[in-house]
């Protein structure tokens, strides 16, 4: 477990190795979800796109490729059936 000292000013500073083990580097925000019985669960705050920013993605790497929706659902329920199962 590791303890930490909390300033006057209220602030904490976390260790090097437990910014590490959260995938936290400078810069980066931080997520505390406050839980019952005083406790507090931590985590390192990922960045919310939109579905905007999904525009284009798959440009140039479908090699000219299309597919109906209904093709896509079809592969999706194989990959779910074949993941079920164990399979790749």
């Amino acid at each position: 477990m590791t303890v930490l000292s909390v300033t006057s000013r209220g602030q904490v500073t976390f260790r090097r190795d437990v910014l590490a083990h959260l995938g936290i580097t400078p810069g980066d925000k931080i997520e505390i979800d406050l839980l019952p019985g005083g406790r507090a669960q931590l985590s390192a705050a990922r960045p919310r796109g939109s579905v905007s920013q999904l525009s284009g993605l798959l440009v140039g790497k479908t090699n000219g490729a299309t597919l109906t929706i209904d093709e896509i659902e079809d592969d999706i329920a194989q990959a779910g059936a074949a993941a079920g199962s164990g399979e790749r």
